[in-house]
């Protein structure tokens, strides 16, 4: 297949540090390529990058981008940063991320994974199936794997595994050979208008993207994406508990931190699933993975085992302490969907649940109030934190945390109180905290703050 980059190419990407763009810089030292790039403050990934032979600089500065061939920026990156403008002035072509991780994923076989919730676990599960198969892919992962310590590599084979962003729709750049949605749900209204018709549009137009020798693989089980099977023209199997799935999902085992669960197809049994991860929602995700796998021509009992050696992705159900009966779990559960997914895993530990949620944007909050305020019946109590935004978010008025509390309150927890800071939240739980409970934080922001001391804290006092 036609290459359409060159490894004599000097990259600069603005904004280095976050996930994603941190993901493809590494993907591309490797391969060879000249990285720099910047960023506000040294972390673990620039870290990382930097040790591999990137050049990173602190801080933003027009001659940062000097003898750049192609400049990389994400979404995040306000158009009048100096570097960007710098770049358009010297007529260095300027790119945003989701474009380059287009020219990786579009000329090879890429597998790319979208869907409200579950792109990061469906991603690593399948690079680390894969990885544990000897398929050696490409993968570029929106959290770190653990075990894996990292959150990208580039691998020797034609595979790319990546995630495909819908948020910002920036996931129509992608012509996967293998696509895979996990569900669809109205969040990121406001990148569509404020219709969620049209983010279901934006989902057919990805589908149908998928390459003519390749395959689109998608949860039979969610009712949105099943009013759009007949809109999808590429090549589609299905997957879920349902009998008319092209992949059935049966005789699901839930318990404590794992899951087991049968696949069949045509009628035929393929075997049992053996996974380390807790929640049904996880069953799904591995199915997704596995067919993934079968696709790229790795046998059932081979990606069965690889996939019984994920142990989870960071900030997706991650055990940050397990110590004299007590569980602090961290999780980046930030929709109504995700925290009764996650709270329902919880439940099967058989502890008591403290759930500390972080809402992140107004837009969000205000859009998916009555959902938020249904979500936590299986949490034993919920403490509710001030909103996190993100820079150049304005409030909406009559939007706060205070009185998305007192909603859960009538609608689904009468056991929730507020609390304004993550300080408070953590005095609150010091000295409270007892044999039995489990603590989880949930959220897009920084609350995983809050678990990481508390963690740390409880392993202390233990020791």
């Amino acid at each position: 297949m036609k290459r359409i980059m060159k490894t004599t190419e000097h990259i600069h990407f603005i904004g280095i540090g976050g996930y994603g763009m941190s993901a493809i810089a590494r993907v591309l030292l490797e391969m060879g390529y000249k990285i720099t790039g910047s960023d506000v403050a040294e972390q673990s990934l620039t870290k990382r990058l930097v040790e591999g032979g990137a050049v990173i600089h602190y801080g933003h500065k027009a001659e940062y981008v000097e003898g750049a061939d192609t400049v990389v920026y994400s979404t995040a990156l306000p158009e009048d940063n100096v570097e960007r403008v710098e770049a358009l002035r010297l007529g260095i072509p300027t790119i945003h991320r989701s474009q380059m991780l287009a020219r990786l994923l579009n000329e090879r076989q890429g597998i790319a994974v979208a869907g409200a919730h579950g792109k990061t676990t469906t991603s690593s599960m399948t690079a680390l199936a894969m990885e544990e198969c000897g398929t050696d892919p490409t993968y570029i992962i929106g959290g770190e794997i653990v075990g894996f310590g990292t959150n990208a590599k580039a691998g020797k084979s034609d595979f790319v595994v990546a995630e495909a962003d819908e948020s910002d729709g920036t996931f129509l750049q992608y012509y996967p050979y293998i696509s895979i949605v996990t569900n669809i749900e109205a969040d990121h209204l406001e990148n569509y208008e404020g219709s969620f018709e049209k983010i279901k549009e934006a989902y057919v137009q990805f589908l149908n993207q998928t390459r003519e020798d390749g395959l689109a693989i998608v949860c039979a089980d969610d009712e949105n994406l099943r009013e759009l099977k007949p809109k999808l023209t590429c090549k589609l199997v299905t997957y879920g508990m349902g009998e008319d799935a092209d992949y059935r999902i049966s005789d699901i085992d839930l318990g404590d931190r794992r899951a087991s669960f049968t696949v069949s197809t045509e009628g035929e049994e393929l075997g049992r699933v053996n996974l380390f991860v807790p929640g049904k929602y996880n069953v799904y995700n591995a199915t997704a993975a596995l067919i993934a796998c079968l696709k790229s021509g790795i046998p059932f009992e081979e990606a069965a085992v690889g996939l019984s050696k994920f142990h989870g992705a960071k900030r997706r159900f991650q055990v940050l302490a397990d110590a004299a009966g007590v569980l602090v779990v961290d999780d980046y559960a930030h929709h109504p969907t995700e925290i009764e997914a996650t709270l329902r895993a919880a439940k099967s530990t058989g502890k008591r649940i403290v759930a500390v949620f972080q809402p992140q944007r107004y837009t969000r909050t205000f859009f998916l109030l009555d959902a938020f305020s249904r979500a936590f019946s299986d949490a034993d109590e919920a403490i509710i934190v001030d909103i996190y935004s993100p820079a150049g978010e304005e409030p909406i008025e009559g939007v706060h945390s205070s009185s998305l509390t007192e909603l859960i309150k009538q609608n689904s927890n009468p056991n929730s109180q507020y609390l304004a800071t993550k300080e408070e939240v953590l005095e609150n739980l010091s000295g409270r905290i007892q044999d039995g409970d489990l603590v989880i934080t949930m959220g897009a922001g920084d609350i995983w703050k809050v678990s990481h001391k508390l963690a740390e804290d409880w392993k202390n006092r233990n020791l």
